[in-house]
Parts: structure tokens; sequence; C-alpha cells
């Protein structure tokens, strides 16, 4: 009876599964950043739902600053994690898997960026664009690096197989297009046309350094799956992924391509303004037809892990982005297009991002506070002492 007694007791305290609460910031992996890439891009769906909702834009509003919060707490933790542990932390370059986690640091910085312009700048005016603009040119950099570095250390450093991979090689790559969103979203907010037309010009060399990577690497996968079948099932959730870059890729093209028209005009080329816009509307209209397929197959994969068991771990905040750049995307056709089904799909993908938020957000609640979920495995073999 005191064994239980202490059992619950135990299991009640905060990282009870760690030997000390150090060990929270010493098992820190970038993998914590993609719960930062699923609040925020719900927020941000949650504040285009399709028809009026009272109150709505409030808790969409309050996800976006409580994001930010989750940000902040999580770069604290991980430049504290370089600071103290150098010498493991820098172990993370060598890992095949957890390596690819680098991606989600500027996307989950991309979602911020974006509520700045849909949130920010109602509260607060314009004042936020400056600060706006400088998070992107941050986010820009991030991306780009991430985008060839990591590709590079898994040229040279990592071990990698066909029947090993996963949709997660997508992660570093992917970050550039997601930057190249934001870029649109925040061009028609700058005064001054020639910065305009750098940004535009940048989303779309952003656009055109991360989508055709990402297409060869989801043509390899398609092929991997063919031949090896499923991942194992602690990686269920990297069926999504692939949802994540088509989504982006058709965002991007729509976003950037309606801010064309006038910024092109601005500088003195109007002609090319209305083929970039009809380019990015068709470009986006094919894209999500893609994702279509990708989404359907990536439920129909779901249903069976699901059916057979599957374990939580951090990698369950993939069925959240992917899902939510595809809800965003479907959300702006809608406003494009005089039909009512981009309206109607569109909403009920943000019904079902809610509820896989909600599902994903409770158990990585119970797994951070019970300290199950700090686990890195670029430590796995190493003397796991504070």
């Amino acid at each position: 009876m005191n064994d239980k007694i202490f059992t619950l007791h135990n299991g009640a305290r905060p990282l009870s599964a760690l030997s000390s609460p150090k060990e929270a910031i010493r098992q820190f992996t970038p993998n914590w950043f993609a719960a930062t890439m699923g609040t925020g891009i719900l927020s941000l769906s949650l504040a285009q739902f399709p028809w009026p909702v009272p109150g709505l834009r409030l808790v969409a509003e309050g996800l976006w600053m409580f994001n930010i919060l989750l940000f902040s707490v999580f770069a604290v933790m991980y430049l504290a994690r370089w600071v103290m542990y150098f010498g493991e932390a820098k172990r993370i370059f060598g890992h095949s898997t957890v390596s690819m986690f680098f991606g989600t640091i500027p996307m989950g910085m991309a979602t911020i960026i974006n509520g700045l312009l849909a949130f920010g700048l109602p509260r607060w005016g314009a004042d936020v664009i400056p600060v706006a603009h400088a998070l992107w040119w941050l986010d820009v950099a991030m991306s780009l690096l991430c985008g060839v570095c990591i590709p590079y250390m898994m040229f040279t450093r990592q071990q990698h197989s066909i029947d090993q991979m996963t949709a997660v090689w997508l992660l570093p790559v992917v970050a550039a297009e997601v930057a190249a969103v934001s870029g649109g979203l925040l061009a028609p907010h700058i005064a001054d046309t020639h910065a305009q037309l750098g940004i535009i010009i940048t989303s779309y060399v952003l656009w055109a350094y991360s989508v055709p990577v990402a297409l060869s690497i989801l043509a390899i996968l398609l092929l991997r799956m063919a031949l090896h079948k499923l991942p194992h099932e602690s990686m269920a959730a990297s069926s999504w992924l692939a949802l994540g870059p088509i989504g982006t890729g058709s965002l991007g093209m729509l976003v950037i391509g309606g801010d064309a028209p006038g910024v092109f005009a601005a500088a003195g080329m109007p002609e090319i303004g209305h083929i970039a816009q009809g380019v990015g509307f068709v470009a986006g209209i094919l894209f999500w037809g893609c994702g279509l397929w990708w989404m359907l197959l990536a439920t129909l994969i779901t249903v069976r892990y699901f059916r057979e068991g599957i374990p939580f771990n951090l990698g369950w905040w993939g069925f959240t982005f992917p899902l939510g750049v595809y809800t965003v995307a479907t959300l702006k056709l809608s406003t494009l297009v005089e039909l009512a089904f981009f309206k109607g799909f569109g909403a009920l993908l943000v019904v079902m991002l809610a509820a896989m938020w909600l599902l994903v957000a409770v158990k990585t609640v119970r797994g951070a506070w019970s300290g199950k979920l700090f686990v890195s495995p670029c430590l796995a073999g190493l003397d796991r002492k504070p």
C-alpha cells in the first residue's frame, strides 16, 4: 500500500521521470519546436475560419500569444543546453534523425511573424511592421542555412539508408518555402517599393530553393514505401509530413502571386506582375490537388497505424502543421474562387486540425510534466549523469 502511495506521489511530481531537473535541459532537442509550428498554424487557421464565430478570433489571438511564450521558453532551454552541455549538444549534427528537426526552429518562428501581421497589426498598429520585417530576414537566414547545411551533413557525416528513410528528411528543406509564404504576407505592408520588390524576389527564390528539392525527396519516399512498406510505428506521424511542402508550395504561389501585380507595377513591370499572378493561381491549384492525394493517403496510413496502436512521442506534432498549411491554402483558395466547396472543406479541415492539436497538446503536457518526453537520441550510449 505504501509503495502505491509513493508511486502516485512520485508520478505527480514535475519531471519525476528524470534524475534531475537539469536533465530536461540536457535532453532538450529541436523536436520541441514542432509544437510551436502546430500551435502557430492553428491560431492562423482559426483566424481565417470562413464564417463568423463569436470569440473565435480572441481564441486564435490567445493561442498566438501563447505560442510566442512557448517559442521563447524552448529557445532559452535549447540555448542553455549548448552553453551547459556543449560537447553533447554538438552530437546532434551526426544524428540522422534529430538533426532534421533544426528546420522546425525557423518554421516555428514563421508562424509568429505571420501572427504579427494577422493579430499584432490590428492590435498595435504599424509599429509591428519593422519588427516583423527584421524577424523575417532572420528567419530567411536560418532557413537558408538549414536547407543546405543539414543535407551537407547527410552527405558527409551521417549514415542513411533507403529502408530507414522517412519524410523527416523534408524538415530542413521545407523551412525556406515557409519563409517564402511569410515574405508574401509581409510585402504588402512595406511602404518602400524597392524593399517590397526585394521581398517578393527573395520569396520566389526561397520557394525555388525548397520546393523542387522537396519534390525530389517525395519521389524517393514513394519508392521507399513501395519497396520497404511503412516506417516503424514510432514514426507514424511522418506520413503527414509530405503534405507540408505541397500545401506550403500551394499557399506560397497563391500568396506571392497575389502580391505580384501591385509590386511589379510599382517597379515598372506591370506585365510581369499579371503573368506572375496567373502562374501563381494555376500553380496553387495544381499543388492543392496533389496535396489532396497525399492527405487521403496519409489518412488511410494513419488509420492503419492507430488500429495497431502507436506510442506517443513528440513526432505526433507532425499531424498538425502539414494539415494546417494545407488548411490555410484551402481557405486562401476559398477567397479567390467563388466555389462553396473550398469554403466548406476549409472549415472542416480547421475543425480536424483543432481536434488533432487538442489531442497532441494534452499528451505533450502530460509527457512534459512527467519528464518522459525529454529524451535526446543522440546521447544514446553515453553516461547519463546530469
